[in-house]
């Protein structure tokens, strides 16, 4: 069968956002003419998706299957256009963005900001490993979020380098018995239960900060978006989770946040790239790639994103080693 690529790029966006209105917004279409598009694509496969509720959307066990071949086909679909385009001559820097309720947008948006004529495309990921697989694959140029180390290898022939620190803050229900303190230390959530807004294996930060402050209660979630997040959190007050001191919130009722301190924890923001970019020389994707790197080594400087006191803060292991010159 012909599959139709504005079918297919109307299910990723809407598989990225879980939400038919925004992954609109992002193709430039209407709600309506997105789901007419889903529909088709879904009627052509003979296999639903998306499952569509009050609660809002999520991805099917054959939706899930069909993302990441998807993301292929339309990656590969525009390495075709660049190619008789003269070599990816004038193409964006594609950037693979993942950890997307931490918000890291605000900090790529930043950075590009402070760099004058650099075109970047950044894309949603699902988390670390699906964005280190297709940038070794070469369909990404660039990828930003949190890196850890992968099992089996799987990161090997990639490379970061550690461009922000971020604070966290408690993120409590307003019925939570700490959530009238002004501060809070680490252990102080020990006889709370740690939500994680999405499966427990998919957040390595949560999962290093409980292990260190002994917080034995841990539960995952679905990833409906932050907002649905939220709401979790602010029904369940035996539960707390952790959120980007500067990160912007929506306006919810049943939910504060509480700032962390003796140690603040800091969250570690990295560029990921191809170690080896020689196998596949592009001397113009390399040249954006570096002035990004420059950008990202200036507004760092600037506002002061990497410092870091032991004394005051506190990092993973392999995220304070990534400091060391």
């Amino acid at each position: 069968m012909d599959l139709d690529l504005a079918q297919v790029r109307a299910f990723t966006a809407t598989a990225e956002e879980l939400h038919f209105g925004r992954a609109a917004a992002r193709l430039g279409i209407t709600q309506q003419g997105l789901s007419k598009r889903v529909a088709r694509l879904e009627a052509a496969l003979g296999v639903r998706l998306l499952e569509r509720d009050a609660r809002g959307v999520a991805l099917t066990a054959a939706g899930s299957q069909f993302l990441e071949p998807a993301r292929r086909l339309l990656s590969q679909g525009e390495r075709a256009v660049a190619t008789v385009r003269g070599a990816g001559a004038g193409r964006p820097l594609r950037i693979d963005v993942w950890g997307h309720l931490y918000a890291p947008m605000r900090t790529l948006a930043q950075a590009v900001d402070a760099a004058p004529g650099l075109e970047v495309e950044p894309v949603p990921g699902r988390d670390l490993p699906s964005v280190a697989a297709a940038l070794l694959r070469g369909e990404s140029d660039a990828g930003f979020g949190r890196v850890h180390a992968l099992p089996d290898g799987a990161d090997a022939g990639l490379t970061h380098r550690l461009v922000r620190l971020e604070p966290v803050d408690a993120l409590l229900s307003v019925d939570h018995p700490l959530a009238g303190r002004d501060t809070l230390a680490p252990t102080d959530l020990r006889g709370s239960v740690l939500r994680y807004p999405a499966a427990v294996d998919r957040l390595d930060f949560l999962t290093r900060f409980a292990t260190r402050f002994g917080i034995d209660g841990r539960v995952g979630s679905t990833n409906l978006g932050l907002e649905h997040f939220l709401d979790q959190v602010g029904a369940d007050p035996t539960c707390f989770s952790l959120v980007p001191a500067d990160g912007p919130l929506p306006d919810r009722p049943g939910v504060r946040t509480v700032p962390l301190a003796d140690p603040t924890p800091l969250y570690a923001w990295s560029l990921l790239w191809r170690s080896d970019r020689e196998a596949d020389r592009d001397p113009d994707r390399d040249g954006q790639l570096d002035f990004l790197l420059r950008a990202f080594t200036a507004e760092a400087a600037r506002s002061r994103w990497l410092e870091y006191d032991p004394a005051r803060d506190w990092l993973p292991d392999a995220d304070e080693a990534a400091l060391q010159p």
